[in-house]
């Protein structure tokens, strides 16, 4: 039997929780996952206790900002006189537009 994982506040994590999503709506998690520099399971618990999720900026988190503007750019040059914007893309300009805010009044 393995040795009980603790978090950083001594609580053993036993439970599982478990969902679906649509690939759109995963695609969209894995996104903020990425901006936030967060695991997944980090993320998701404050998101669920409605807790302030502070980005801390380090290179991680820079790539992944780098890495979601390039799609945003590519998806911007697709898109004709701002047509057929998706709402997954306005969300994904919106979080990186805070994410990038949040930084810049950290400095």
């Amino acid at each position: 039997m393995s040795a009980k994982t603790l978090d950083r506040k001594g609580r053993w994590r036993n439970k599982t929780v478990a969902f679906r999503v649509s690939p759109e709506e995963d695609e969209q998690i894995e996104t903020a996952v990425r901006l936030s520099g967060l695991t997944k399971q980090d993320y998701i618990i404050k998101r669920l206790q409605e807790k302030e999720i502070v980005v801390v900026g380090n290179p991680r988190v820079y790539k992944a900002l780098k890495n979601e503007l390039a799609r945003v750019i590519v998806e911007l040059k697709r898109i004709e006189a701002g047509w057929n914007v998706s709402d997954e893309l306005l969300e994904t300009i919106e979080l990186i537009t805070r994410t990038m805010q949040g930084m810049k009044d950290g400095q």
